[in-house]
């Protein structure tokens, strides 16, 4: 089969792999889409720890065609958690999964979804309607990470919360805000990212933090991060009002470090957290995407095969790009 394998740091090849055979309690899927997340480019520079010669591909969904389970029956469309945590480390017994110190994440430590194939637990699947659209499976994995770091942000109904970033995550972070009846703007310098947030139900758009000031002066009671740029983490401060919260769910590089004031937080009592993950999250994105609570198609930017997919991976993302979704067999 064909699959997208990272070598090594900046070196990542589609090559014929050998087909998967599911171990013990595993399924066997076949791989309908995969979305290239910029944690896959992050992994490619060598900026976020990976295992050396790993299918990547944490992002996806296909169908079950071998280790059928009673719940999970041959010919059933699921979508992959792809994080495995060991149930037995301090953290997991506190119920903090996503902070295992033995997990080992489909598509990063074991191979993933940019193939024609992957096996993974059966117990990381969840599925999926057959008559949802084949590429919207690809999105329950950002929206469960999406969903923890809402969960802990917790907009409450007329707050202002203000997403940076007009990335999949802003985007979805910008539909669950709008489901908790907050007053809703978006931050991106893309004039068209700030058109698709309000298509997106996002109340207002601005691209800089002085057309912000114009709109709300004293700030978001909610801002949460997820460009994954040092330059909005050390500005999310400033666009915070007094006694707000901050939520950082963008990725930055392994080793980068922000400038923060301490003594303004601590003047201001603002609150500053960190997300990481989708501990107990995916079943309810699984949800909210196949009962179209949550829109995803105007957030797929473009469909390419896994012989492009090397290419898409190693460059930036387009200019105005949202999401790539890789599609096997095509």
């Amino acid at each position: 089969m064909l699959a997208t394998r990272l070598v090594d740091t900046d070196d990542i090849q589609t090559v014929d792999a050998t087909m998967p055979v599911p171990a013990p309690g595993e399924i066997l899927v076949q791989v309908e889409a995969a979305g290239i997340c910029g944690t896959d480019r992050h992994l490619f520079k060598g900026e976020f720890p990976s295992v050396p010669g790993t299918i990547l591909g944490h992002e996806f969904s296909g169908i079950i065609v071998d280790g059928a389970t009673d719940d999970l029956p041959l010919g059933t469309r699921v979508t992959c958690d792809p994080n495995n945590w060991c149930g037995e480390c301090e953290q997991c017994r506190q119920g903090r999964v996503n902070l295992c110190s033995n997990n080992i994440a489909t598509g990063i430590g074991r191979d993933g979804g940019f193939a024609e194939f992957c096996a993974f637990p059966a117990a990381r699947a969840h599925a999926l309607p057959s008559e949802l659209d084949s590429l919207h499976g690809a999105f329950c994995e950002p929206l469960a990470c999406t969903l923890h770091g809402m969960d802990i942000g917790a907009a409450k109904p007329g707050e202002r919360v203000l997403i940076i970033g007009g990335g999949v995550i802003g985007l979805l972070a910008v539909q669950l805000a709008h489901l908790a009846g907050a007053q809703v703007m978006l931050l991106t310098r893309s004039e068209a990212k700030q058109k698709l947030g309000l298509a997106l139900r996002a109340d207002l758009a601005a691209g800089s933090e002085a057309q912000l000031r114009d709109h709300w002066k004293t700030g978001a009671d909610l801002v949460v991060e997820c460009a994954g740029v040092g330059a909005t983490v050390a500005m999310s401060p400033r666009l915070t009002k007094t006694g707000g919260r901050i939520v950082i769910l963008g990725v930055l590089p392994d080793g980068e470090q922000v400038p923060i004031e301490p003594f303004d937080l601590l003047f201001r009592e603002i609150q500053m957290h960190f997300s990481f993950l989708n501990p107990f999250t995916h079943e309810r994105a699984a949800r909210l995407i196949a009962e179209g609570t949550i829109t995803v198609d105007p957030m797929i930017s473009r469909r390419i095969t896994l012989e492009e997919a090397p290419g898409a991976i190693a460059a930036p993302a387009l200019d105005g790009e949202v999401r790539a979704i890789v599609v096997p067999g095509t």
